[in-house]
């Protein structure tokens, strides 16, 4: 009989024993083969479908046979011999390096090669025995009741039993000292005082409990104690201790707001938090309520299933990744926040002066899509028609910002984190009511009215000022630009959601608009962290050269405007490089940006002689909406994930609010469309 089937078999303990027991002693290969053999019997094949693990039949079975249950104690205990754990626990899950990217990376390969170490250690018995990342969540499932039978029943010391160097307490405390002082150390580099300017007078609460926790390893190793009581000053001053170490933390992630945060001090910071976890769960191990060997069996316990589950989760990338994230995400969205608030109107004058904004932007398109037709002209390479592009495209938005017009799709990535200052508000104020997110469905009739009337202020006027130039430049040099029965074909027919990919496309460059809010994001939490408009403000030169006052003006018009002015550059060159990488890789790729699109209608329209057919016509048309749609859905979709994601919000919130936001929708369903007065007295109110 095959292996696999004896094991999974209902007689598999009794063949297990039956195949390695010889002369009264378990016979092994290789010191582990038992072992891993033993944990397959009882490893689901599914955890997820698993609710409850029983170890009964191992129990009952070394009640029945003493002889294996004497070969099984001996063979454990030859197993532990002088093996090391402290390094593992010190290190395991927890990051080891400031750069995010190498990390990762690291991670990764050692999912697909995992580090092998030393095999003196306990690591190295984990590693063999418990090598499914999954298996914690198994193991967990054991109920605690039969884990303490079974340790009972092999005699097993209890970790307060020796605490000579190198038995179990002794390494779990070199553990915990181990990892105090790389908290003291790390706690005091230059970049993480720097985000606690509170602390930079006071005693280090990180050095203070290295020291308390010295003293008591002191007093364990010297036989004064053999553990910790829940009233022991000790004890009650390390907890004080941690907590003031948890509140440096949550301090300088709190002044991110005030200094920015770079990914290398974040992941400082991350490690600090990690570290303080694990030193609290390490030391809740040598806490005891009484001397009775139940309580100590029970610390035991959870020291052997924290050490598996320390070695499943150490190469844990999504948690990595959740964790790293998190505090950058925060202070991107908090800009975009900050900007955002300026795109969303509440009154009518407000609606009314969007609509100018967005002609402004419509105006400024129009001329662009004449510029991209005389560099599509160009004689050049496909990397020369690219750079055309995208100096075409960037120009054209870093005008249009910088003049205060409103390009509508802009909007999305801008407004998301917004909308979740209103989504955490009716989480705090309506936790039982099922009306708590209706504060969310107002404020996003708001925006989807200002999105509409920046939509149709892009629109009205792209088209026909394209229409205008083109009829210019004909009227002048006499030549129709998209006269070629080619190019006027292709701008229609781009537009056309049936013959062509244009949805796809403008997925795309949904995909761009939230790329380009992140940058914005990033380079003001950049730039604070770095301290750029303090530099510039302080320059001597620049002082002496244009005084005070202008230094002064031109550090603020850089912390207002550098940000937006660098998204804008950037989405020029995303937008203007995606089709020339497209063909480049063969993928078809490309972008479509409902303005343009708008512009180019008309052009393809002009080039036709007017002569183009009413199917294509109404197709490209149809098509111009959509295409607004999905530049509007995806880049929305993406900020709002992740303001969800900086702000620990669950995903299954969506639901709710698309629901509050449909019950809105059906009492008001103007208020999507038009600031009605009744929508412009309740938002007064609510801002009162």
């Amino acid at each position: 009989m095959k292996l696999k089937n004896i094991l999974k078999s209902p007689q598999g303990i009794e063949e297990l024993f039956r195949k390695y027991l010889v002369d009264d002693k378990i016979y092994v290969n290789d010191d582990l083969s038992f072992l891993v053999d033993l944990v397959h019997i009882f490893r689901p094949k599914n955890v997820d479908k698993i609710n409850r693990i029983s170890i009964e039949p191992l129990i009952i079975y070394l009640k029945t046979h003493e002889t294996e249950c004497f070969a099984l104690l001996e063979y454990l205990k030859t197993l532990m011999l002088d093996r090391r754990f402290s390094r593992m626990v010190s290190d395991a899950g927890i990051l080891q390096d400031s750069d995010f990217l190498y990390e990762v990376k690291k991670r990764l390969w050692a999912k697909v090669l995992p580090y092998q170490p030393p095999k003196d250690t306990y690591e190295y018995i984990l590693n063999q025995v418990f090598f499914k990342h999954t298996d914690i969540q198994w193991v967990s499932l054991i109920p605690e009741e039969q884990i303490l039978e079974l340790l009972k029943e092999l005699n097993v010391q209890d970790i307060f039993e020796e605490n000579k160097e190198g038995s179990v307490l002794s390494e779990l405390m070199n553990s915990i000292g181990l990892i105090t002082q790389r908290m003291s150390g790390r706690a005091m580099e230059s970049s993480i005082i720097r985000m606690v300017p509170e602390y930079s007078h006071l005693e280090s609460p990180f050095l203070a409990l290295e020291n308390e926790v010295v003293a008591v390893e002191q007093s364990i190793r010297k036989g004064e104690i053999k553990f910790l009581t829940p009233d022991d000053i000790n004890y009650k001053q390390i907890k004080v201790l941690h907590k003031q170490c948890l509140d440096f933390v949550s301090q300088a992630f709190k002044n991110s707001s005030k200094f920015g945060i770079s990914i290398k001090v974040n992941q400082g910071l991350l490690r600090l938090r990690q570290q303080l976890q694990r030193t609290d769960e390490l030391i809740s191990l040598l806490v005891l309520n009484d001397e009775e060997k139940e309580a100590a069996l029970k610390n035991t316990k959870d020291l052997a299933l924290q050490l598996i589950e320390y070695n499943c989760y150490k190469y844990n990338v999504t948690q990595l990744v959740k964790e790293s994230t998190q505090s950058i995400s925060y202070e991107i969205t908090q800009h975009t926040a900050k900007t955002g608030e300026h795109y969303i109107t509440s009154t009518a004058s407000e609606y009314w002066h969007m609509l100018k904004s967005a002609m402004g932007a419509g105006i400024v398109v129009g001329f662009l899509c004449i510029f991209k037709i005389f560099a599509h002209n160009a004689d050049t390479s496909a990397f020369g028609h690219a750079f055309l592009y995208s100096l075409n495209y960037s120009f054209g938005f870093v005008l249009i910002y910088l003049l205060g017009f409103t390009l509508a799709t802009k909007q999305p990535a801008m407004t998301a984190a917004t909308i979740i200052k209103a989504i955490e508000d009716g989480r705090k104020k309506h936790i039982e009511s099922g009306e708590k997110h209706m504060g969310f469905a107002k404020l996003f009739a708001r925006l989807f009215r200002s999105q509409f009337i920046a939509f149709i202020g892009n629109v009205i006027l792209a088209f026909p000022i394209a229409l205008i130039l083109i009829w210019l430049i004909d009227m002048a040099f006499g030549v129709n630009i998209a006269g070629d029965a080619h190019t006027w074909q292709t701008m229609l027919i781009d537009a056309d959601p049936i013959e062509s990919r244009a949805l796809f496309h403008a997925g795309i460059a949904g995909v761009f608009l939230f790329l380009s809010g992140i940058i914005s994001g990033n380079i003001s939490n950049r730039n604070k962290h770095n301290q750029v408009y303090y530099r510039i403000q302080e320059h001597p030169w620049l002082k002496h050269n244009l005084g005070a006052e202008k230094t002064k003006k031109l550090a603020g018009w850089v912390e207002n405007k550098w940000p937006g002015i660098m998204s804008n550059v950037w989405f020029g060159v995303f937008m203007g490089t995606c089709g020339t990488i497209g063909t480049f890789l063969g993928l078809g790729i490309d972008i479509r940006h409902i303005t343009f699109v708008s512009g180019n209608i008309a052009l393809g329209w002009y080039g036709s002689g007017f002569n183009a057919p009413t199917a294509m016509l109404v197709w490209a048309v149809i098509g111009l909406g959509l295409v607004g749609f999905m530049n509007f859905m995806v880049s929305f979709s993406l900020s709002l994930l992740l303001a969800f994601r900086s702000r620990n919000i669950p995903l299954k919130e969506t639901l709710e609010l698309i629901k509050a936001t449909w019950r809105y929708f059906r009492s008001f369903p103007m208020e999507f469309f038009l600031p009605t007065p009744s929508s412009i007295v309740v938002e007064k109110n609510e801002e009162k």
